[in-house]
């Protein structure tokens, strides 16, 4: 019944978004008022169903219905609850139905807040969400249903059939990671599909000022922070899952995450330049489309079968439509952009190359740059093999080549653009506001080169995180100084309220230095060593000041699957801090059995370094005697968690609204006789 009842609504669910884009249209084309409520209530209507078809499949999954050919395919009777929900978005059919719930809910929610608000733009937002869900929706049902029936082919006729067991969830799927990486990544992917729909509302209406941009602002950070999320999550995931000791390899759908991300970015950035400025409108209107083309793009890459990823689903025929759905949605949007080139006109120009507006131009390239670099690296091996018949891969050393000097500079510019003046720096404000942590990032770079650090770019980039690091530092001092003379707040009190008096200026700043711990990670990655050994019980190995001993070997049983265990005495410098328990998991579920291995991690809290020492069980000798150990210590690789979560803080500050505060003025006769100079630093 379920299942019955998930069709109907996804049907439902197709002719009312079909309704909705319809009667959004001709209601502007008619200035018909009802026909725009209409059209309006029917994209809340698509949001009602395409939930309800979510419910019926997660019902399916709990109770284990495997008459449904997705839910036999990716879930079976012991896989625990919340990897059953998870399973949801852990194939092909329940992914895409996902990703389209996630659009109508964001849909229901721009419509709910606007309801009063931009009635000339509304109804075309509302047509392009739609449009975007028609799409979706059509391959829910036509393409990708995830509510098909399990058959069985005899004689060349499909009968109905009820396997006694399902196949069970991907074992690299079922990570707790997992339960929430996708659904933060699809937030992220989806949420561009706001801007985009008021970029060409905008257009449409001629409406081309400042409103579309601010309105979409905080839509636009809060799709970029979710994708940091999700690609945070993903890195983590990789970390603890995949067993080869690293958290990002440059894989094709890792790429695909990471260049709407970059396109974001860099939107973030220039879109203070036009509401300042008024300049770069033809830029932002681009920078919008792409961020919505290359979300598509992402999604297609993933369910194609284009490229071999570890993270993609198997090749599917839906990689077709998805293509001219991107050739269709890009040419239509760029008709519409050089259609619309004489209403966006720069209001004033660019006065010196050492101005703010500037160095966020040249933030936009980089990050532009990275972003083509990336594309291409991905998509070469298909381009070599259209071209000369031979699939060319790229590998993470052209990524790193390319993209580690390109990461630096906009580490550089991170700390330099938002202390520059608009329009033109003066020789003085740059020297006040950049000879202090130049200097003390030299030093620090010297001193860190005598002791021992000769890896040029992992020696550049903690030198510049030093840089930026400062900088910002700096800014929230001078702020709170500022407030502690003009006010009598106490220092801590001032930095709050500091913070919360100009939350995106200060939530920014929280970001960058978020990006600063995620630049002193990656860093020690250039200092990684490994080492491997065959070991039985009563053996050691060594590595850096650590001792590894194997104390234990054994198996355990689990329903889902069964696994080798080994238990390892970890000791520093002859002291021991920890047990770890490796595991290699064969899942028992499905047609094969599938090998997994379960790292264990040792961070080391104590020290300024948090060196993680990473143990994989990597398998067993051939005689079965002894464990293949394979170790990494990676250094400084817990503060690129530490700077996402800082990185995610910042965004969530620079979403609030500034908070109004009363001004406690000092009575003393000193200060009363500088207000206003106090106030410009506020």
């Amino acid at each position: 019944m379920a299942a019955q009842i998930g069709q109907f609504a996804l049907a439902l669910a197709w002719v009312v978004t079909a309704y909705s884009i319809v009667a959004s249209l001709l209601g502007i084309r008619l200035k018909n008022d009802s026909l725009i409520a209409s059209g309006r209530n029917a994209a809340l209507a698509a949001f009602a169903s395409i939930t309800t078809s979510i419910v019926c499949l997660g019902y399916l999954f709990a109770v284990s219905d495997f008459s449904i050919k997705y839910i036999a395919a990716h879930s079976n009777r012991d896989l625990p609850i919340y990897f059953k929900v998870s399973s949801i978005w852990g194939g092909q059919e329940g992914s895409l139905l996902f990703w389209g719930w996630l659009l109508t809910l964001y849909t229901a929610l721009v419509v709910v807040q606007n309801w009063r608000k931009h009635s000339a733009m509304m109804p075309y937002v509302t047509a392009v969400l739609m449009t975007t869900s028609l799409f979706f929706t059509t391959m829910h049902l036509f393409a990708v249903n995830p509510f098909n029936q399990t058959v069985l082919l005899q004689s060349g006729s499909p009968l109905p059939f009820v396997p006694h067991d399902g196949q069970g969830l991907n074992p690299l799927l079922q990570d707790a990671y997992m339960v929430i990486h996708p659904p933060m990544l699809y937030l992220g992917f989806v949420g561009f599909a706001v801007p985009f729909a008021f970029a060409m509302a905008a257009m449409f209406t001629r409406q081309l000022g400042d409103t579309w941009i601010r309105t979409t602002r905080r839509w636009t950070m809060v799709a970029w922070m979710f994708l940091s999320i999700g690609i945070m999550l993903g890195g983590k995931w990789a970390y603890h899952e995949l067993g080869w000791g690293g958290f990002w390899g440059w894989d094709p759908v890792e790429n695909a995450s990471l260049m709407p991300w970059l396109i974001g970015t860099a939107f973030l950035h220039s879109v203070m330049v036009q509401e300042k400025k008024g300049m770069l409108k033809i830029w932002n209107m681009v920078l919008v489309i792409m961020a919505y083309i290359m979300s598509i793009f992402g999604t297609f890459l993933t369910r194609s079968g284009v490229v071999n990823s570890v993270h993609a689903f198997a090749q599917s025929s839906i990689g077709g439509y998805f293509a001219a759905f991107i050739v269709i949605a890009l040419s239509a949007s760029l008709y519409l952009l050089f259609d619309r080139l004489p209403y966006l006109k720069s209001e004033n120009q660019m006065e010196s190359m050492v101005s703010r507006e500037s160095s966020f131009m040249f933030n936009n390239l980089i990050l532009l740059a990275a972003c083509f670099a990336v594309f291409w690296g991905t998509m070469f091996p298909v381009i070599s093999e259209a071209v000369t018949g031979t699939k060319i891969t790229v590998s993470a050393p052209f990524f790193n080549k390319v993209n580690v000097p390109i990461a630096i500079f906009l580490m550089f510019l991170t700390g330099v653009g938002p202390l520059l003046a608009w329009r033109k720096a003066s020789p003085d404000s740059l020297k006040r506001n950049f000879l202090v942590p130049a200097i003390l990032a030299l030093v620090s770079g010297v001193v860190m080169y005598v002791l021992g650090i000769h890896h040029f770019y992992a020696w550049l980039a903690l030198v510049m995180s030093i840089f930026v690091a400062t900088t910002i530092v700096r800014e929230f001092y001078k702020g709170a100084r500022a407030r502690t003379v003009g006010t009598g707040e106490r220092f801590i009190e001032a930095v709050v309220n500091l913070t919360l008096r100009n939350t995106r200026r200060y939530g920014g700043y929280i970001v960058h230095f978020g990006f600063v711990l995620l630049f002193v990670g990656w860093s020690g990655q250039a200092f990684t060593t490994d080492a491997q050994a065959d070991m039985g019980i009563g053996d050691t190995m060594n590595i850096r000041e650590y001792t590894l001993r194997m104390d234990k070997l054994g198996t355990a049983d689990d329903p889902n699957y069964s696994s080798n265990q080994a238990t390892i005495g970890l000791y520093e410098y002859g002291t021991k801090v920890a047990n770890l328990k490796p595991e290699r998991r064969i899942y028992t579920a499905g047609t094969e059995p599938q090998p997994m291995s379960v790292v264990a991690i040792y961070d080391t809290p104590h020290n300024f370094y948090r060196s993680d020492v990473y143990v994989v069980f990597a398998g067993a000798t051939p005689d079965g005697r002894k464990a293949i150990i394979q170790v990494f210590y990676n250094p400084l690789t817990a503060w690129v968690w530490i700077g996402g979560m800082v990185l995610v803080a910042g965004t969530l500050l620079a979403l609030l609204p500034n908070k109004k505060t009363v001004i406690r003025r000092r009575v003393d006769a000193e200060i009363a006789q500088e207000p206003k100079a106090v106030e410009s630093h506020v």
